[in-house]
């Protein structure tokens, strides 16, 4: 790619992120033993070693430019800093070859965080134990075809796994027909030791699956048996049930086998197709079953079982004996569970209390590197094990106030030769309680002052406008008329009408024009629903309808 030469892989790893981090504790073990090796490891969601780290990282590396600066080299996680050689895109993203480029040109360059590194790589401390405790031995019960399948190739049970899991009614058709052929028929059954992860297995042992009319008959007498108390039955139930489930993935993966992307897929359909040509002479005898390399190991799947109660007190810390879950020293599930759900929660609730934090995530200070030029400013910052986030800032807190308040702001400095607004500020500038008392004074005064102007102005505003004309207007008010005023005439004969209408002893102004036009709408609805009908219901005036008569009425 691009004239490069290097080795790629990808693997699809489906629900088990366990899987991912194997594969990054491989290339890190790998990294250690060829120091001249860089190695980048990314997935779906790009740099998750950095979403890792998230909680560390500098402002200025965010999803937009991380792609390619993130190596493993030597063991350590190096990162490819913002612009720091030519070529760099700075803000946006840097291509594969730019970073090479970088990386042979200036390696010394690449930065090295400690910080970052510990939380990027915090999974890989359970390795290599996890490896072992990762996978689990179940019995099964599956025809001697299929066991010999497996053990030809064990590790084909994960994609039999996923093909169970992710079945479809049309992959389930030919299953489900009494009618068609079986690559793998429930017949010659035999019980052997399969290999899981944890995850396949409780993949498999979860899903609630109706048999297939092949094993509707031997799931049933295996019920009856164990409903009737016979020795072993209710085992024997379950080793069956889950060799049905098993045989049933199969049998989707054979289907498609040979068109099958995955290898190991393609590995079983050469191994039937081998089996069709030598017919079940191949197939083993229950001897050479039975010494098989751990044919008959089986471990406890107590760890699927789940007590709430324990399950809370796992997430709060708490730690109880009593608890059956705990009678083997683990606790709820393992060791590397408890810790992984307390740092979720932990990284949970620091988030929550971010108030940085935003829809994008956690926005973080950036980290400080080793840089003598910041010796100096660093002393005057406050130390790292102070708490930030209630510092209080009681000059700005005061002038934020003020300002709301409608008051003018005022910088408390001495240099300028103005006096502290508290007494607070006068004490830590050195000034003596007489001095501080006489300042809150005149402060005082002064904001007095500003309000009694304040109100004299309010008041000469409203005087304009005639707001605060208390007095009612006199009896004899003449009604304003549209149609006549000193200027244009005399007033219309309606004009007239309703002035002699109005009582002597009534103290309101009316508007002529107002009344006017709502009796005229109110007249066009026609005893019909209108705006003026609304209007008037809703000043709780109801007018009587209108049956008629001229404009002159």
């Amino acid at each position: 790619m691009a004239g490069l030469s290097y080795l790629r892989g990808i693997t699809n790893f489906g629900d088990n992120v366990e899987d991912e981090w194997l594969i990054v504790y491989l290339l890190w073990e790998i990294s250690k033993a060829f120091p001249q090796l860089w190695v980048r490891v990314s997935d779906s969601d790009g740099e998750f070693l950095l979403i890792e780290a998230a909680k560390v990282l500098p402002k200025w590396l965010s999803p937009e430019n991380d792609t390619n600066r993130v190596w493993i080299h030597q063991g350590q996680l190096r990162i490819i800093p913002l612009g720091g050689e030519a070529g760099d895109p700075g803000p946006k993203a840097l291509s594969l070859k730019d970073a090479i480029a970088i990386i042979t040109s200036a390696p010394d360059t690449l930065i090295h965080s400690t910080f970052i590194e510990a939380e990027a790589f915090y999974r890989l401390e359970k390795y290599p134990a996890q490896i072992k405790e990762s996978v689990h031995h179940a019995l099964i019960t599956v025809p001697r075809k299929l066991a010999y399948i497996l053990n030809k190739r064990p590790k084909a049970i994960s994609p039999a796994t996923e093909a169970f899991y992710l079945r479809d009614p049309l992959s389930l058709r030919p299953i489900l027909s009494p009618s068609s052929t079986l690559t793998f028929p429930a017949k010659d059954l035999v019980t052997i030791s399969v290999l899981f992860t944890k995850v396949l297995y409780a993949q498999l042992k979860s899903q609630k699956f109706d048999p297939p009319p092949a094993w509707s008959t031997l799931l049933q007498q295996a019920e009856v048996d164990a409903a009737s108390g016979a020795p072993d039955s209710v085992k024997k139930l379950a080793q069956l049930e889950l060799g049905m489930k098993v045989t049933t993935g199969f049998e989707i993966l054979a289907k498609d086998a040979n068109r099958h992307n995955n290898r190991v897929a393609r590995e079983v359909a050469l191994l039937l197709e081998d089996l069709e040509e030598d017919g079940e002479v191949a197939l083993p005898s229950d001897n050479e079953i039975k010494r098989w390399p751990g044919v008959d190991l089986e471990d406890d799947d107590s760890w699927m079982d789940i007590d709430f109660a324990d399950f809370e007190r796992e997430l709060d810390g708490k730690n109880d004996p009593s608890s059956k879950t705990r009678a083997t020293g683990v606790g709820f599930g393992d060791a590397a569970a408890q810790a992984d759900l307390r740092k979720i929660v932990s990284r949970f609730e620091a988030f929550l209390n971010d108030e940085d934090a935003g829809v994008e995530g956690a926005e973080l200070d950036e980290m400080d590197e080793d840089d003598d030029e910041d010796d100096d400013s660093q002393d005057s910052q406050p130390s790292e094990d102070e708490d930030q986030d209630v510092s209080f800032d009681e000059e700005q807190f005061s002038k934020m106030m003020r300002e709301m308040m409608g008051l003018p702001g005022e910088d408390v400095s001495w240099a300028e030769g103005k006096e502290p607004a508290t007494v607070k500020q006068a004490i830590q500038a050195g000034g003596n309680s007489k001095d501080v008392e006489r300042g809150e004074e005149e402060e005082i005064e002064d904001e007095d002052e500003e309000i009694r102007k304040l109100m004299v102005q309010m008041e000469s505003e409203l005087n304009s406008l005639g707001a605060l004309e208390l007095e009612p207007p006199s009896k004899n008010v003449a009604v304003k008329s549209a149609v006549g005023s000193k200027d244009k005439g005399e007033p219309s004969t309606k004009g007239k009408e309703m002035d002699d209408e109005i009582e002597s002893d009534e103290e309101v102004a009316i508007d002529y024009n107002l009344a006017k036009n709502l009796l005229e709408s109110f007249k066009s609805q026609a005893g019909m629903a209108g705006p003026a009908g609304n209007l008037l219901s809703l000043m709780g005036m109801s007018l009587p309808r209108d049956e008629g008569g001229s404009d002159e009425e």
